[in-house]
């Protein structure tokens, strides 16, 4: 048994003995579950995945819902050597019951125990019954009628497509299926942009329909494209006939599933509310999307909607809960009942990670314009210093709007021009000029493609219109977005791969939003990550310990009216966070500027406008996330070097396994996935030399030699001469393949049927040459040998 690999006591010894336990081995259990991506790892424009997580077993009760893991291991190891791996997997998984295995026994680790021994080894004989793990999950998760089982046991819905939730969708939903069942009727769920928070909604609806907990179900959300979008795409397993969304005033109560948004139920006038038409009992579940948004403020009007159907169990779903001290979604939801944030998603590899690009302008600590300037419209300007909180806000530099343009398009041409791309500006009035300006920076793209660049936002009935074909993955244009706050939330841009921040952001709700634009991964449409473009130095935010923290509650209930937020006040389809107003006619090339401030004197400019002030990129710096999830600059070469010298601890190391392993292709393939671009590598360092040499030369400060000086120091030896002659003509060539091309075109037999080896012999001949197969692949190890004696 000794000699037994893992899979034979899978095989031999685990698989029976769970068998024999009376677990249904075709529906209860599931062997070798790979349930993460593998993160994706980025360097310039070439990435690579890391390791898929992946469990030995994973055993269910009912579908969907998984209440034990096994780790096995093979005999050489102990019986727990399992159990560390087996308990992380089973964090991720929400799991409470874990085993470890080398088919001597099992280590179990109980979480139901409440004996003060929580882990305690079982022989093969006594692994617990079907029965046996599902009364301690009901005693670990508080499950104690009747009533409350029959909707837990509920299964998921299930598509002919076989799509099954990702695994955090199924903690996220058998969570909040529980907190239902035992009577919880307010609860959030954190879920970061890209990660599916709609179908995760669909299924607890659909769970929560057909247990019969819920009847009539309201998905509530503040954009028609985000009803739209669910009742069209996840919620349609549901079936038309029984969905319906609520338009007009003229409400139909005879379907189960609606959808609305704020603006549509209710209004300032108490006879146009048209959530009033149903009764407070109407509605058993009300689903809240974007639930940060106004929903979020106790004093806003949305609020009223959700106290009117106050019986009702209310699930909120954002990526970013809101927490001010005015303002709060834990105070009204309670603490999320599960968190997934984006650099979990980031870790597993369902969220693309993102490249930053800081652009210093050399205006940006400061413009002081001489005294008595007068602008483009004839208005004196106010003698100050303008920083990047003023630029476009107060005062506009035409050149500044115009070298933003610039870098946007050169990044794009050095790139992909054809990358979707959304760029977040000051306001409604910003976001026009700063699309004729890309205009002018594409002329030959526009001249092909009108609509190459549009402006989308909020109070632009022609951008809207553009929303769908620019979230259409099918869809090549519009490729650029200018945009004020329309494209900051619940849009579901799948294909943007860049994001260009113009604008100033103070908001960690809003900062978060934006960023998730980019997060969807479209692998098969060669989007895998995006990069964020900062004009602004916005991108400090992600230095905050709070950007991917957990959610803390510091809302303050007064006994005054709550203030209401800015961000608050209007909200819905047309949120555009414009105080300066938008004449929709530019400015800056042209256009009048718009007068009358709120506050300011009549006639008083809101903005100045000026031309004929150089401006350039003073500094640019690109930044890349770590395996921590930080922000790094650094080279590629200390990159690399830090991930290799992970894998191997010192020198010695790294030539003990670089000698043994038979195939040096399985070496490169792991330090890909650890994210070191040997190719991109050799170009920074030098093309000629060896992978080998390349590792040794970055990771450990040796000095290298060419694969040429390698492949003539073995010349100079002659060590061949005991072969005979073809064969020896066969290990010269294969000496100046090594040269000219690396060590893995030499590693495949097949390369003998190639030139110039196919020009002395055929492949059977060449190998017969040495004595057979075995004997020339023991030539080929030691001439490899022989190429790294030096080391």
């Amino acid at each position: 048994m000794k000699h037994f690999s893992e899979i034979d006591i899978c095989m031999k010894y685990i698989t029976p003995a769970i068998q024999k336990a009376g677990w249904d081995i075709k529906k209860q259990v599931r062997r070798e579950v790979t349930f993460t991506d593998g993160r994706i790892n980025v360097r310039g424009n070439l990435y690579t995945r890391g390791k898929r997580k992946r469990a030995d077993y994973i055993l269910y009760h009912i579908s969907g819902h998984p209440i034990a893991i096994i780790e096995a291991k093979d005999a050489n190891h102990s019986i727990g050597s399992g159990m560390q791996q087996a308990l992380e997997y089973a964090r991720m998984l929400d799991i409470p019951f874990v085993f470890s295995s080398n088919g001597h026994g099992f280590l179990f680790h109980d979480m139901s125990a409440q004996d003060g021994k929580m882990e305690r080894e079982l022989t093969m004989n006594d692994f617990p019954s079907p029965e046996n793990l599902w009364a301690r999950y009901r005693k670990v998760k508080g499950i104690k009628s009747p009533e409350e089982e029959k909707i837990v046991k509920q299964e998921y819905h299930k598509d002919e497509s076989g799509k099954e939730p990702r695994y955090y969708q199924s903690v996220a939903i058998n969570r909040t299926v529980e907190a239902v069942a035992k009577g919880q009727n307010r609860i959030l769920l954190v879920m970061a942009t890209g990660t599916g928070k709609t179908y995760t909604a669909f299924q607890i609806a659909w769970r929560l329909h057909k247990a019969g907990a819920v009847k009539r179900i309201l998905f509530l959300a503040d954009r028609n494209i985000l009803t739209d979008q669910t009742k069209s795409g996840d919620f349609k397993p549901f079936g038309q006939d029984i969905m319906t969304k609520i338009t007009g005033r003229k409400i139909d109560k005879a379907y189960q599933v609606y959808f609305g948004i704020y603006q549509g139920l209710t209004s300032p006038e108490e006879a146009k509310k048209a959530f009033k038409q149903f009764s407070p009992d109407f509605f058993d579940c009300i689903i809240i999307d974007e639930c940060h948004r106004g929903s979020a403020s106790e004093a806003s009007a949305w609020r009223e909607i959700l106290n009117y159907f106050e019986g009702a169990i209310h699930i909120g779903l954002t990526a970013t809960p809101k927490e001010t001290k005015d303002v709060s979604n834990m105070a009204y939801f309670g603490e999320p009942v599960y968190t997934y944030s984006l650099k979990q998603g980031i870790d597993d590899g369902f969220l693309a990670p993102y490249k930053v690009i800081r652009l210093a302008l050399n205006i940006d600590d400061g413009y002081r314009p001489e005294v008595g300037k007068i602008d483009q419209y004839g208005n004196e300007i106010e003698d100050r210093v303008y920083n990047n909180k003023d630029f476009d806000r107060t005062l506009v530099i035409d050149e500044r709007t115009q070298t933003v343009a610039n870098k946007i398009t050169e990044f794009l041409q050095q790139t992909d021009p054809f990358s979707k791309t959304i760029v977040f500006c000051i306001d409604t009035e910003h976001a026009e000029r700063m699309r004729q300006a890309l205009v002018n920076a594409n002329v030959e793209l526009v001249k092909k493609h009108p609509n190459y660049v549009v402006r989308i936002t909020g109070n632009d009935e022609v951008g809207k219109h553009e929303i769908e074909r620019f979230i259409d993955v099918e869809e090549r244009l519009p490729v650029i977005a200018t945009t004020s706050k329309l494209l900051t939330t619940g849009v579901d841009t799948k294909m943007v791969k860049l994001i260009v921040l113009e604008a100033n952001i103070g908001s960690m709700t809003e900062f978060k939003q934006i960023v998730g634009r980019g997060t969807r991964i479209r692998e098969q449409d060669n989007k895998v990550f995006f990069t964020i473009m900062d004009f602004r130095k916005a991108t400090n935010l992600f230095a905050d310990e709070d950007f991917d923290g957990d959610p803390v509650q510091i809302w303050e209930p007064k006994p005054e009216e709550p203030i209401i937020p800015p961000e608050e006040t209007n909200g819905g389809e047309d949120e555009e966070e414009n105080d300066q107003g938008d004449t929709g006619n530019g400015g800056g090339s042209g256009g009048i500027p718009p007068l009358g401030p709120p506050g300011g004197e009549p006639g008083e400019p809101t903005k100045y406008y000026i031309k004929g002030v150089p401006v350039n990129v003073s500094n640019e710096r690109v930044q890349y996330l770590d395996s921590d999830g930080k922000l790094i600059t650094e080279s590629l070469t200390d990159y690399s070097r830090k991930n290799i010298k992970e894998r191997y601890s010192d020198l010695s190391t790294f030539i003990s396994r670089w000698t043994s392993e038979e195939k040096k292709e399985v070496i490169i393939q792991e330090l890909l996935e650890e994210g070191v671009f040997l190719d991109e590598l050799k170009k920074e360092v030098g093309k000629e030399m060896d992978t080998f040499d390349l590792i040794l030369h970055v990771a450990f400060d040796q000095p290298p030699l060419t694969r040429q000086e390698r492949a003539n120091n073995v010349r100079k030896r002659n060590y061949f001469g005991k072969y005979s002659e073809q064969a020896q003509n066969v290990i010269k060539a294969l000496l100046d393949k090594y040269e000219n091309e690396g060590i893995l075109s030499i590693e495949d037999m097949e390369i003998l049927k190639v030139q110039p080896f196919n020009a002395m012999g055929s492949l059977p001949q060449l190998v017969k040459s040495f004595g057979g197969k075995n004997q020339y692949l023991e030539a080929l190890k030691e001439l490899e040998t022989e190429l790294y004696k030096t080391a």
